[in-house]
């Protein structure tokens, strides 16, 4: 029978998995229930704990079609560290970067309550951790990192990782552009600085000329970074309102910096 798989944010309905200590036909129910829900929602494995069951159960469907039945399960020994991008059932739509060991040894039981190992490593191996974390009540939430965590909340928040790609980054390339334009002014600023300690009016008016060729390449610039900005800010469709204004501002107050400095340059410097 097909079951409702627990999703984000209804809680699970048990801490941690009990440990199967007779195989009954409960249990036998409960692995055809997971197989059912597994090829139902196209997944690659389940826990009995993201069907609200408490016991510690794991099925896994191979790439044969077959289902390998996980009783009892316990990580025996792990080696290696990978991050990897994840997703899970409880969290649908969602991915996380984790940090996982690369391989793992597993003993497990099976219907007999015979016990079995085996070796795991690669993307096998990222599932079964996953899948073990349920049987303690757990998931990969409890596993990122802080920075990836504050990442993955904001996620949770838009519904999906597309909002989270949508939303604006903290850093531009047209930033760059803002950074040799502020370049230029301070150089012109200091040009203008320097015509105080010129007495000649022949060295004044080469600084005049200077000052010119610098203000008309500071206003190509700003030009430049004025469109190339508002193009860079519509690639974010979340924030453009936002991203058009302080890109507006951020014009206009070169300009007036830009117009202050001509200006007074043309005062005293010719």
């Amino acid at each position: 029978m097909v079951k409702e798989i627990i999703t984000y944010p209804r809680p699970p309905s048990v801490e941690y998995s009990t440990d199967v200590r007779i195989f009954t036909d409960e249990i036998s129910s409960l692995i055809d229930d997971l197989k059912d829900t597994i090829n139902h929602n196209s997944l690659d494995a389940l826990t009995a704990f993201q069907i609200g069951s408490m016991y510690n159960v794991i099925v896994i469907k191979q790439e044969d079609g077959t289902f390998l039945e996980l009783i009892n399960p316990r990580m025996l020994s792990t080696k290696g560290r990978v991050t990897t991008s994840e997703s899970t059932a409880y969290f649908p739509g969602i991915t996380a970067k984790v940090t996982r060991h690369e391989k793992i040894s597993i003993i497990y039981e099976d219907r007999k309550l015979q016990q079995h190992s085996f070796k795991a490593e690669g993307a096998f191996s990222i599932l079964l951790q996953r899948k073990i974390d349920y049987t303690f009540g757990s998931s990969f939430l409890n596993k990122l990192s802080q920075e990836e965590k504050v990442i993955f909340e904001q996620k949770l928040e838009h519904g999906s990782d597309i909002a989270i790609s949508e939303s604006c980054p903290t850093t531009f390339k047209r930033d760059y552009i803002l950074k040799i334009i502020n370049f230029s002014m301070i150089f012109m600023v200091l040009l203008f600085l320097s015509s105080f300690f010129i007495q000649r009016a022949e060295e004044g008016t080469s600084l005049l000329n200077y000052q010119l060729y610098l203000s008309f390449a500071t206003l190509s610039l700003s030009i430049i970074y004025f469109f190339y900005a508002q193009y860079e800010g519509r690639l974010f469709t979340s924030c453009t309102s936002c991203q058009i204004g302080n890109i507006v501002g951020t014009f206009v107050i070169i300009c007036i910096k830009l117009t202050l400095i001509m200006i007074l340059s043309y005062f005293f410097m010719s």
